[in-house]
């Protein structure tokens, strides 16, 4: 067991009054009596590098276009320390987002009517964006653990390709919303039959430098097999960013010739002070994100205890990483979408986990990165809605 942080150094200790008069999505989608835990964005201050290297960037007006490598080396010095992977910045490209520039890998791997996989329950936006592409989209469900299933991605793989089509399968790791890290022989596994069938690996890792003390992260282009995969990441949901646009492709070895055929004008999405807020991040944050996991990890198991205690009925599956909670409802007899009545009679708003897909229903997801505070009086409002 780790040490308990110091309430100094924990990020997550912001006061609610401060909190709402924040504009962004999470505090102005409902009105003030419901407590937000649901979309990911985090109850922080930015870290205090990117902090200042924004605040330098504006005092120069250095507000104009993004341009260099600067980016792509700073994550390569964060991998190369926290993961032993190397990121070679003439192997990657800058684009807006995680989910645009997933769109952007696609394109280029797959065309109209050609199956990309994916593996629900899922973040509903990848299969959204996957479908407004003209993809058709399979599915290749978590097993009953919540774990990949060999069998249903070698089932799904076999079908995306028939008739010699190309085929994509879009793996989320650490997987949202379930917070499971793959394995290395469960990513093997993928490689081996992603090998097999011809199927192009585009692996989502935004919430990679997340995972909590007790799971290790393994980037998939680390692993043996994967040559022809790409990685996408950002500082986006680790330092959050979201508002502050920009991310990198990562491509393998032998995908680079398939990057270097995205459209230069994708280069022209990310925000400048994007890339300088992420850059400062991957350089400089990493104190600061360590101290971000020790509350984390404080919260995770804050909830876990407030469920066990007020909502014994609620399952909640083991966060390895990330923030977001899957919590499983269905025994409080609450229906498919136990976030309605949470919201309209707890005040609460989580996400409905219906709408991530098959194995959703029943389900919602708690975003626990706000104050120990906030996620106690959360639950208290739950268990008092039931």
């Amino acid at each position: 067991m780790t040490d308990p942080l110091p309430p100094d150094r924990n990020p997550l200790r912001l006061p609610l009054a401060e909190l709402r008069r924040r504009t962004s999505v999470k505090w102005r989608t409902y009105p003030e009596d419901v407590l937000p835990m649901w979309v990911a964005e985090m109850d922080v201050l930015p870290a205090p590098p990117v902090r200042r290297a924004l605040h330098e960037a504006v005092d120069l007006g250095d507000t104009g276009y993004p341009a260099g490598t600067g980016y792509a080396r700073a994550l390569d010095a964060f991998t190369r320390e926290r993961w032993a992977w190397e990121v070679v910045p003439e192997h990657t490209a800058v684009v807006p987002d995680v989910m645009l520039g997933m769109v952007e890998v696609l394109k280029l791997v797959t065309g109209p009517g050609d199956a990309v996989v994916i593996s629900p329950p899922l973040y509903p936006p990848i299969r959204q964006f996957v479908g407004h592409l003209g993809r058709r989209v399979l599915h290749a469900p978590l097993d009953s653990a919540g774990r990949l299933d060999p069998e249903a991605i070698e089932e799904a793989f076999r079908d995306a390709v028939a008739g010699d089509r190309p085929a994509a399968y879009v793996l989320c790791s650490p997987h949202n919303p379930t917070g499971t890290v793959h394995t290395a022989e469960e990513l093997a596994t993928v490689a081996r039959l992603a090998s097999r069938y011809g199927v192009r690996v585009v692996s989502d890792e935004i919430h990679a430098p997340l995972v909590l003390p007790g799971a290790v992260h393994l980037p998939y282009l680390s692993l043996p097999g994967t040559e022809d995969a790409f990685v996408l990441i950002s500082a986006s949901k680790a330092w959050n960013l979201a508002g502050l646009k920009a991310a990198l492709v990562v491509a393998g070895p032998t995908a680079v010739a398939d990057l270097a055929r995205m459209p230069e004008e994708v280069s022209h999405g990310p925000s400048h002070l994007g890339v300088i807020a992420h850059t400062a991040a991957f350089l400089d944050g990493g104190p600061w994100l360590d101290d971000l996991r020790a509350a984390l990890s404080q919260n995770r198991t804050l909830l876990s205890s407030l469920l066990a205690t007020h909502l014994p009925e609620v399952r909640m599956r083991q966060v390895e990483g990330g923030y977001l909670a899957w919590l499983d409802c269905r025994d409080l007899g609450l229906g498919d979408n136990p976030a309605k009545t949470f919201l309209h009679r707890g005040r609460v708003a989580l996400n409905p986990g219906h709408t991530f897909g098959p194995g959703g229903a029943g389900r919602v997801r708690f975003n626990f990165a706000a104050s120990p505070d906030l996620v106690t009086e959360a639950v208290r409002r739950m268990a008092a809605a039931v």
